[in-house]
């Protein structure tokens, strides 16, 4: 049997785990790391995928300006792998991010087909310089980061829910 998936919004008291998922993911070389201090703060900009009590993966609405968001520290627990939930959290972002009045969504990732997939384009990274001003240019990183910068275009006809406080999906 498939066990249910419930995307939500991340609760303060969330902040430990989420800090947990994204440290188990920094050996991989493909996250930045993150603050505990600065995912509590940031906590309600989390969406997480519940399996019954457990956080199986996360991924944060970033703002970056009045237009444009990024999809920030995505990831999955490595026992929730390979059954969509990556997936589920991609499209929950992209749902608030609509709804909150963006017209860009964008991501930055060594792994673009998986974004590409999911209706997202590889940019310049120049095309996206909320991104560069905000988080890049301080980075150790910068200049030779190896990542993609990808782009979604948030279509105004796009369906939006109204309230996804407690969405339930079942992977497969």
């Amino acid at each position: 049997m498939t066990r249910p998936t419930t995307c939500r919004t991340a609760k303060t008291t969330q902040a430990a785990r989420i800090h947990a998922l994204i440290s188990a993911s920094l050996a991989d070389g493909h996250l930045l790391p993150r603050t505990l201090p600065e995912i509590q703060t940031h906590a309600e900009r989390f969406v997480v995928a519940m399996q019954g009590a457990k956080v199986a993966g996360c991924a944060e609405l970033a703002p970056l300006s009045p237009h444009v968001a990024e999809v920030r520290s995505l990831t999955v627990d490595g026992s929730a792998r390979g059954r969509g939930v990556g997936s589920l959290l991609v499209e929950e972002v992209r749902r608030r991010a609509r709804r909150e009045g963006f017209d860009t969504l964008c991501a930055f990732t060594h792994a673009p087909g998986y974004f590409i997939q999911r209706g997202f384009s590889i940019v310049p990274h120049l095309w996206l310089p909320e991104k560069i001003f905000t988080d890049c240019t301080g980075c150790p990183r910068f200049r030779h980061c190896g990542q993609y910068a990808m782009m979604l275009s948030l279509d105004s006809t796009m369906d939006v829910e109204p309230s996804d406080s407690a969405r339930i999906i079942r992977c497969a």
